[in-house]
């Protein structure tokens, strides 16, 4: 289902693309270039894929057969968007399984322009390691730093999923002067943990980035997969992930603007109007008040009581 427009008024429409996809890369592909053009057709400017949108999950489990689904970024799928990018007059924001060399991969976004094609790249800096997240696995840690992105309209700072659970991660993009801190996400609940964990677990989520919206006074776009994707096809009871959808698009002020339903395919279009961001920053000074001089500790690992 695609919703109606979320917002109107002036400013950059922004969309965000969730999706759930297809054992077929060509599937998957179609259905990101769907929503891409629904996107398009309601004035969006920028569209921003889920994590790995090209496949289902598979870091689900270690398997070295998959390394078969990588590839060079650029590559296939970046030069297929840029087409699509020029066509409908948008810039998208799409996260790729990079092969770079044999035994070498990232996870990895990419950023499209209409008029100047490939941006560039952002590799995941922090490389999850938990039950059915076997990144580590899959992807060497990013390697490029954080990166900002000068797309037509706005600038568009790029993390992935893990990373938003780092506040460092989101100052220093914001620092480097992004308008919006976009978020390609493939997270849900273990079905076992479901009932127990996982209103609390959303909860978290959620909080986590609306609070880097209010600590950096900018836009935050989380853009996830929706639907039960099992870790083994078939049985009586297979476990795998139940991706909770709800991407969302926070304000400066950590409101959240639009949020997507949890269970079902959406196109949320949200104005973002880049004046909010020195109105709120005007507000609430934090970049102002900041003591550079004191935060020198948070390049160690931990602070141990009684160290020089």
């Amino acid at each position: 289902m695609i919703r109606p427009a979320d917002m109107t008024g002036s400013g950059v429409r922004v969309a965000l693309a969730q999706m759930a996809p297809s054992s077929s890369r060509d599937e998957s592909m179609q259905r990101a270039v769907t929503a891409i053009e629904e996107a398009a057709a309601r004035q969006a400017r920028l569209v921003i894929l889920p994590e790995l949108f090209l496949s289902p999950y598979f870091c689900q489990k270690e398997d070295a057969a998959l390394f078969s689904l990588a590839e060079p970024v650029p590559g296939p799928a970046t030069l297929e968007l840029e087409g699509v990018s020029k066509r409908l007059g948008v810039s998208i924001v799409a996260s790729l399984f990079e092969k770079r060399a044999p035994g070498l991969y990232h996870n990895t976004a990419a950023v499209i322009d209409p008029d100047r094609g490939y941006l560039g790249k952002y590799r995941k800096m922090h490389i999850p390691d938990d039950p059915l997240y076997s990144e580590k696995f899959y992807f060497a840690p990013g390697d490029l730093g954080f990166k900002v992105f000068e797309t037509a309209d706005l600038r568009v700072g790029v993390l992935i999923c893990w990373d938003q659970w780092y506040p460092e991660a989101a100052r220093l993009t914001a620092l480097m002067g992004a308008d919006l801190l976009v978020y390609p996400t493939a997270i849900g609940w273990h079905p076992y943990e479901k009932e127990s964990h996982g209103k609390a677990q959303h909860a978290a989520w959620e909080t986590m980035q609306r609070s880097h919206a209010v600590a950096n006074g900018c836009f935050v776009a989380a853009v996830n997969r929706f639907g039960f994707e099992p870790t083994e096809q078939g049985g009586a009871h297979p476990s795998g992930i139940e991706f909770w959808g709800q991407s969302f698009l926070a304000g400066p002020d950590g409101v959240i603007r639009s949020k997507a339903p949890v269970d079902e395919a959406a196109v949320l279009v949200v104005v973002v109007n880049v004046a909010d961001i020195a109105e709120q920053r005007h507000g609430w000074p934090f970049f102002r008040d900041r003591r550079i001089d004191a935060y020198g500790a948070l390049t160690r690992r931990f602070v141990d009581q009684g160290e020089p």
